[in-house]
């Protein structure tokens, strides 16, 4: 059997934890992917991985091979690359993960753009404000909005998205127009937005003159989507803090109504996040690049 296959199998089922899992990001049947591994355990002498109904965890010798290997691994992929990829065009299946909001109001409304660039990419786009396991679920690249909590990740920032202060007309006539954020504490509802990992509430910032406030404020309703809090705001149902790039269109239709615009809400910083050892080929490259243009272009984005 090709060794380089078994390796690059073995590696796959240790970043996904699971044989059935490293099977379905590679295309491959699962019992080709355990013959795989079995004849590379075989022909080294050593165990591996130890394999459990719902689990796989490497071994100290698998530990220390896959560490060697990897890096081997990624250094064939540079090679081939620099062979290869400076004359071919962009090409092959690209898996990309992206928040629900800078999905629909950014990434899939150009997406014509990027196919006449790039005819030869297939984009699997997945969406969600979920966090993903890059590594374990076979993932390119994430495009993820504020803090970074994995350091080992490698992040090139692409974005600044400020937020803003919003509610529906109706909510408007019947509860008042707040003129100042501390009146967001008692005398309004606010509708919140809360992380899916942590189940964290996001806070509610307003600055004026050097003045910070960070406002909990009442709330009925929390959602972990950020399209579903817009949905909310949109029914009535309380005042939030959303994204300008889907806020303003909103309001240009009066659909929405600012609030507090004299007070500056939070920006949060947009990234492109990569795994730490995963090659940049062209295609991750070409479509690094198409997004940073996109949002260099848009009129509610910063840099």
């Amino acid at each position: 059997m090709d060794q380089i296959q078994s390796i690059r199998v073995f590696a796959r089922v240790v970043e996904a934890g699971t044989f059935t899992k490293a099977a379905e990001s590679l295309d491959l049947p699962k019992g080709t992917v355990t013959k795989l591994v079995q004849h590379l355990e075989s022909r080294l002498k050593v165990k591996l991985l130890n394999r459990t109904t719902r689990r796989v965890t490497i071994t100290p010798d698998g530990a220390a091979y896959y560490e060697r290997t990897v890096r081997v691994l990624n250094d064939l992929d540079d090679i081939e690359a620099s062979m290869t990829n400076a004359q071919a065009k962009p090409s092959g299946r690209l898996r990309v993960d992206v928040g629900t909001s800078v999905a629909r109001e950014l990434i899939i409304p150009a997406l014509t753009d990027f196919y006449c660039r790039f005819p030869d990419i297939q984009l699997d786009l997945g969406v969600t404000d979920r966090s993903v396991d890059l590594l374990a679920d076979n993932v390119d690249c994430v495009i993820r909005g504020g803090e970074l909590l994995d350091q080992s990740l490698v992040a090139r920032r692409v974005a600044n998205v400020p937020l803003v202060a919003v509610a529906s007309p109706s909510y408007l006539k019947a509860h008042g127009t707040p003129t100042h954020p501390e009146q967001l504490e008692n005398e309004h509802t606010l509708v919140n937005h809360f992380s899916t990992r942590t189940g964290r509430h996001y806070p509610n910032e307003f600055e004026k003159d050097g003045q910070l406030l960070e406002i909990s404020g009442r709330y009925k309703l929390a959602l972990n989507e950020s399209n579903a809090v817009t949905t909310a705001v949109l029914a009535g149902l309380g005042i939030a803090q959303v994204a300008s790039f889907t806020a303003e269109p909103l309001i240009q239709r009066g659909e929405l109504v600012p609030v507090l615009r004299d007070w500056a809400g939070p920006i949060i910083p947009l990234y492109v996040v990569y795994p730490p050892n995963r090659h940049l080929s062209a295609k991750v490259r070409a479509f690094v690049e198409w997004v940073a243009e996109l949002f260099a272009q848009h009129p509610q984005l910063g840099r």
